[in-house]
């Protein structure tokens, strides 16, 4: 995106630049002009633009001028100490100006993935180190594709979340993600360091920095994952009363990349009044956020949204809800081979002396005799434990019988089979054989 020249290529109001400014005046002292255009991330001759007004009403005056207007510094008048104290109250954000909702938009569009494919090649070739079912990748990426909606199903412990989080780094290219939007004269923080990766000088399309409209990082496609915490009101805009700036949602935050709704069934909201909530998004590809004025306003739905869940799909919602969901994949324990080679791979992983005869144990005299089935989270946080137990004796960590005997009694609580998902499935029946 091109750098603002002018108030109004910024799509802002005056009013707003000018509450902006008069903030950072009034928390600064006194600024020059080219550190006020640093802090706001516009072009210096727009913000010079701003402060001629603000001089015109008397509410800034110039402390000093090296003869470059660039190094003019500036303060607050006794008016312009009134006029900030009042746009203080009215808001306290400080910080990068916003954009305009439609730029948003605009640019959620211009980068969404329904504009991009991912091939089988790609996919495959992305995870070829990583020890997963072909036919699950295959349907996961098949999904990407699709743009719908994407349940993935089976017992805790068999990899779901970690399938989805590196499925959104198999989504292709860099967005713009914006410090702040302005809508109907509030503004909403977005920009979040816990969500978004910037990527250096990423889409500048061969212009140089100072064409740039800084108001924007470029990131790579997000990945924002809710758990049991997740709430009907987190969906919505979060208006601080104290600061009367908002936060936004979760799920605009992952505009552009994967939305993940973990352990489905486990919120305080129950799947059915989430899956109404989302009905519009997920058919329309947009949401509708309401300001604390009562002011309602479209914003783009264009994610990649997968749910993730150890129950039955059937104990979440019926047959005709279900088909909301675009694909439903199923996923769940591992055949031996593909669970030996994890547990190789935890050894090698954390320094830890692979023995076959400590596997060959494990299998027949726990995973068998307990009906415990092959899952991919068991290797490596067993031999975390081996890890741990030889780090404390002082000695060498090596996946012994002993050690494993040790690493097993800690881990589990119980010696009975957990519960499958779904014992009639064509996989879990595989499986079972493969082990016995």
């Amino acid at each position: 995106m091109r750098a603002p020249r002018t108030v109004a290529d910024t799509g802002l109001g005056r009013d707003l630049l000018c509450d902006l400014c008069a903030r950072v005046f009034l928390r600064a002292g006194r600024s020059r002009l080219r550190d006020l255009a640093s802090t706001i991330c516009l072009p210096p001759s727009v913000v010079g633009d701003v402060l001629k007004f603000l001089r015109s009403e008397q509410l800034i005056e110039l402390t000093g001028h090296s003869g470059l207007e660039i190094e003019a510094e500036y303060q607050l008048t006794g008016a312009g100490h009134h006029f900030a104290s009042d746009a203080f109250r009215r808001c306290q954000y400080i910080g990068p100006a916003p954009v305009s909702l439609a730029a948003y938009c605009e640019q959620v569009y211009h980068h969404s993935m329904r504009h991009r494919t991912i091939n089988a090649p790609y996919v495959r070739k992305a995870f070829s180190a990583m020890v997963v079912d072909s036919h699950v990748v295959d349907q996961l990426g098949a999904a990407m594709n699709s743009g719908r909606a994407v349940l993935i199903y089976g017992p805790a412990g068999s990899g779901k979340t970690f399938l989805a989080e590196h499925l959104a780094a198999l989504q292709p290219g860099n967005i713009p993600v914006p410090y702040a939007i302005a809508i109907g004269g509030e503004i909403i923080q977005f920009f979040d360091p816990l969500i978004h990766e910037p990527v250096d000088d990423a889409g500048a399309s061969g212009l140089i920095r100072a064409n740039n409209d800084e108001r924007w990082r470029w990131c790579r496609r997000p990945l924002v994952i809710a758990g049991g915490e997740l709430t009907l009101q987190t969906l919505e805009l979060q208006f601080d009363p104290a600061t009367r700036y908002y936060q936004a949602p979760p799920h605009l935050k992952a505009n552009g990349g994967v939305f993940v709704v973990d352990d489905l069934g486990r919120q305080l909201v129950s799947p059915r009044d989430l899956m109404n909530r989302w009905i519009v998004p997920l058919d329309r590809s947009r949401d509708y956020l309401s300001l604390h004025t009562g002011f309602k306003f479209a914003v783009p739905f264009e994610m990649t949204v997968m749910f993730s869940t150890n129950l039955k799909p059937s104990d979440i919602a019926d047959e005709a809800f279900l088909r909301r969901f675009g694909y439903k994949v199923y996923l769940g324990a591992m055949d031996l081979a593909s669970y030996r080679r994890i547990f190789e791979d935890a050894c090698r992983a954390m320094g830890v002396a692979f023995s076959p005869e400590g596997f060959d144990w494990l299998i027949e005299h726990r995973h068998r005799r307990e009906g415990r089935q092959l899952l991919a989270c068991y290797p490596r946080d067993l031999v975390g434990r081996v890890r741990d137990f030889a780090i404390y004796d002082g000695g060498t960590p090596h996946a012994t019988v002993e050690a494993l005997k040790r690493a097993w009694t800690t881990y589990f609580t119980t010696t009975g089979a957990p519960a499958m998902v779904d014992d009639a499935s064509e996989q879990g029946t595989r499986i079972k054989e493969a082990v016995q």
